[in-house]
């Protein structure tokens, strides 16, 4: 039986938040995502978030990032373009609609899936709240807005933030079971950071911070 091929690769990551002689928050960190679910786990302050901000290409860093042979330092936007990232913490897209968050994203991934959004927006309970602004939104459907977005790109890479955070049952249940169909997409990972493992979804790898 073949091992599966890294869908992410990071080579000695480095980036702290403040100027030297500040400590680093990563220092030299190497990584291989394999296709599936990974979950970060850390305790609060160990750089959960700042670790997706650098998968994604956010974040100044040194070391190297590549997402199926794409480098981040050479070829930027196609890298990013192979990621999907909303960060839940960012406030720059509160005055834009659920509908206008949706077709940014469609712009911005190729494979974007118009009917996956749909069955996201239905397993969500999203329809009520397209034509909102994320200000008019409470935290869990503004959550719930980014969720969809980035599930709906078909992205290589996938980034989840805490993302049963402030969600109601039924919406923790449905991205439950996208998480767990996961292997039957095996061109493709997923990175949940949270606190705890989602339930019931096999792992393709964990990534502990701060141990």
């Amino acid at each position: 039986m073949h091992s599966p091929l890294p869908i992410l690769q990071a080579e000695r990551l480095s980036f702290g938040h403040g100027a030297p002689p500040a400590p680093l928050l990563f220092e030299q960190l190497s990584l291989t995502l394999l296709p599936g679910v990974t979950w970060v786990c850390g305790d609060e302050g160990s750089g959960k978030t700042s670790l997706l901000q650098l998968l994604a290409g956010t974040l100044p860093l040194s070391g190297q990032l590549h997402i199926k042979g794409i480098s981040l330092a050479e070829n930027r936007p196609a890298y990013q373009q192979q990621v999907a990232w909303l960060d839940p913490r960012d406030t720059a897209l509160d005055p834009q609609t659920a509908r206008q968050i949706f077709a940014e994203r469609a712009q911005r991934h190729p494979g974007f899936d118009l009917e996956a959004l749909q069955a996201h927006m239905d397993g969500l309970s999203l329809a009520p709240h397209l034509d909102k602004a994320l200000t008019m939104m409470s935290s869990g459907t503004r959550r719930k807005v980014f969720i969809a977005a980035a599930l709906a790109s078909q992205a290589t890479l996938t980034l989840l933030d805490q993302p049963f955070m402030a969600l109601d049952r039924p919406s923790i249940d449905y991205l439950l079971g996208v998480l767990a169909a996961a292997p039957q997409q095996p061109g493709r990972a997923w990175v949940v950071a949270d606190y705890e493992a989602p339930p019931g979804v096999a792992l393709a790898g964990v990534i502990e911070l701060g141990a």
